[in-house]
């Protein structure tokens, strides 16, 4: 989940803004904000001391304070260090009025759906600076997406017709936004202050002990002398860091640093090179274990466990990351593309052997969700293995070469210890006594800093998550205050009686165009508000009606005209992002045409009457289709393709997508012609 970025020029990156640079007290002070803002959430996951609704404002509070430390009110302030006296006021506002659920908490309980005027007054500060955070650190459009829906729960009674709805008072709606739990500090925020800044954390810390190096290291072995190796080491380096990362936006910024230029000293465009390091990068949100923030909202709002939306997601993100190398492979057979050469490439296995208790964490969190254990419970325990396991290798590495082992069984025993009675109280203990010796070993302090700049990271992280999914309440809240959403469902549901297909295309336009702009979380927020529920009510599957609408959002960000991903990646590739963008959807044909295969075809997500014949069928068909698409894009497959030879190679893929009777007979049969004809022209050429 972790919304990672590379050291540099873009290291405060947030999905639109540009954080300020800091220095002397300034610097300090936010260093010691996001530390405490971690202990906080820390002390929060690990023993809950306060009720719910006060600890998901306190994490709002946080969240607003750190955000206005750190992300000026123009572009302007960007470019000059320092914190203005009026952010320093807005910070401290934020923060105090944030602990106003706490102090009051009985009292507004008492009073609840009848605030007074001082409840009024702090209720419309909080959304006012919220809606400003907001548009600092994610840019105009979600605020103005947010504002149109506040607006339509002030004044709505006065539209036309079905648009209409009763009329609220002004403190009613207040009262719904600023105090209840399905506002501000509804589910999304809920799940921030829970699920997903932990693993936001657990990403920050892999990324400091050395999993990002890892990882190209080995995409880089075992790929990079293949033809056209430096992309394919993109997508294998993306996929992989999308295991931990559930952000495209910063696994652009991460990888993509290392992955662009090795592509372009190679050979490839700066188009193709962006396109493809944006496509692989925005992969991670559907790539298990972690995926993305909305794994875990759509888990709490299916009521559903979270490995079941993992078993979901999971063979189409296989397919995606399938359609991507098949790509890059391709583009390198038509221009001829070599790889690296072999002495160039590390060995991957001795990669493997020198960090190989980096993927403890991540294997211990993936046994635990499909062991039944809840996200938040794994969650401490892969946090807690990757700090036992940072110590332990700086102890390891001054003690002896064979202290590993130990670590191993170290960390291993400590797992255990959390599943007994006061377990977190006696891993709390050995981390502070594995610390304290590395106080007394060499490079021992610098692993300490290591620490504690994951902590620092992991809370400026999580700022673009965190405001998203409380700017976001305030539409969930008019849409349940109101029961707009019903009445789009209505015509959804209307459009269904006469076909499937066209509710599902609308479906996937309100998508796209609700994300042009919006990140992924609002957007499927919004839709699965909405659209879900009347693609449920016309026969498909809970969770797949989820995640038709969760896959878009993600397609949204490659989408032009506004990519955010693809705009990522220009920055790196200097080249246009409209070019990207449009290259990027090319090579992501996966990405749009999985979601329809699974409606019509539940099995690919393993959802309904699952078989092993009915999902090898599936997944082969889906293989197939994305093959012939492939030579189709990129024109070329063995040899080159001429326009007739494309346009058949579409049509046989569209057929085995197509859920029409005979459409697979015809294309398995048009798949083997086309075939056949390529592989005898391919010989005579």
């Amino acid at each position: 989940m972790s919304h990672a970025q590379p050291h540099g020029a873009a290291e405060e990156f947030s999905e639109h803004g540009l954080a300020r640079p800091l220095s002397g007290f300034g610097l300090k002070a936010v260093v010691a904000v996001a530390l405490c803002f971690s202990t906080y959430q820390l002390v929060v996951a690990a023993f809950h001391p306060l009720s719910s609704l006060v600890m998901r404002s306190l994490h709002v509070g946080f969240l607003l304070l750190l955000t206005f430390l750190l992300y000026p009110a123009t572009k302007r302030g960007a470019r000059h260090g320092g914190i203005a006296w009026h952010d320093w006021g807005f910070a401290a506002a934020a923060f105090a009025l944030a602990c106003y659920q706490w102090v009051f908490e009985a009292d507004l309980i008492q009073r609840a759906g009848d605030p007074t005027t001082t409840d009024i007054a702090v209720g419309c500060v909080v959304v006012l600076l919220l809606f400003e955070a907001a548009r600092r650190i994610l840019g105009l459009a979600l605020p103005l997406v947010c504002l149109a829906f506040l607006a339509y729960g002030l004044f709505g009674q006065h539209l036309p017709g079905d648009l209409a709805h009763r009329g609220y008072a002004f403190a009613q709606i207040v009262d719904q936004l600023a105090f209840g739990t399905e506002g501000i500090y509804g589910i999304p925020t809920l799940v921030s202050a829970t699920y997903i800044f932990l693993f936001i954390l657990f990403g920050a810390f892999l990324e400091h002990a050395g999993m990002i190096h890892l990882f190209n290291s080995l995409a880089l072995g075992l790929v990079g002398h293949t033809k056209g190796g430096p992309a394919k080491v993109a997508v294998l380096s993306s996929g992989l860091m999308g295991t931990i990362s559930g952000s495209g936006v910063a696994n652009v910024l991460t990888t993509g640093q290392f992955t662009i230029p090795l592509m372009k000293r190679f050979g490839y465009s700066g188009v193709f090179a962006g396109a493809v390091e944006a496509t692989a990068s925005m992969g991670g949100q559907i790539m298990p274990p972690v995926m993305g923030a909305v794994a875990f909202i759509m888990a709490e709002n299916l009521n559903v466990p979270y490995a079941e939306i993992v078993k979901a997601a999971a063979i189409p993100a296989i397919l995606y990351y399938v359609t991507a190398f098949w790509m890059t492979h391709l583009e390198a057979g038509r221009k001829s593309l070599l790889g690296l050469p072999k002495e160039q490439c590390p060995n991957p296995w001795r990669a493997l052997k020198e960090s190989w208790y980096l993927i403890l964490p991540l294997a211990a969190l993936v046994a635990m969700l499909f062991s039944g254990f809840t996200p938040m419970f794994s969650g401490m325990v892969g946090l807690s293995l990757t700090a036992i396991l940072i110590l332990g290798a700086a102890i390891a590495a001054r003690l002896s070469s064979t202290a590993f082992r130990y670590v191993f069984w170290l960390a291993v025993g400590l797992a255990a210890a959390l599943f007994t009675q006061g377990g977190i109280l006696v891993i709390i203990a050995l981390i502070g006594a594995l610390a304290a010796v590395c106080l007394s070993v060499r490079g021992g302090r610098q692993t300490l800093h290591t620490m504690k700049q994951s902590l620092v990271d992991g809370a400026k992280q999580a700022l673009p998550v965190g405001v998203a999914c409380a700017i976001v309440g305030i539409i969930i809240g008019i849409l349940t205050l109101t029961g707009a959403a019903s009445s789009f469902a209505g015509y959804i549901l209307q459009v269904g009686e006469n076909s499937l297909f066209l509710s599902l295309l609308l479906t996937m336009l309100v998508c796209l165009i609700l994300g042009m702009g919006i990140p992924t979380i609002p957007n499927y927020i919004i839709t699965s508000s909405i659209a879900a529920p009347a693609l449920l009510k016309l026969g498909v599957p809970l969770i797949v009606s989820h995640m038709f609408v969760f896959y878009f959002g993600i397609m949204a960000d490659l989408t032009p005209p506004v990519a955010l991903a693809a705009f990522a990646a220009s920055s790196i590739a200097k080249e246009s992002a409209m070019k990207i963008g449009v290259k990027a959807v090319q090579i992501a044909i996966a990405g749009f045409v999985v979601p329809y295969m699974a409606v019509y075809d539940p099995q690919l997500m393993l959802q309904g009457n699952v078989t092993v014949l009915g999902v090898a069928y599936v997944v082969a068909k889906a293989l197939i289709a994305i093959a012939l698409w492939g030579g189709a894009a990129i024109g070329y497959l063995r040899t080159p393709l001429n326009p007739f030879e494309r346009a058949f190679a579409a049509a046989a893929a569209f057929m085995l997508v197509a859920a029409i009777p005979l459409t697979d007979e015809i294309g398995f049969a048009m798949s083997a012609a086309f075939v056949g004809w390529h592989l005898f022209r391919s010989r005579r050429a």
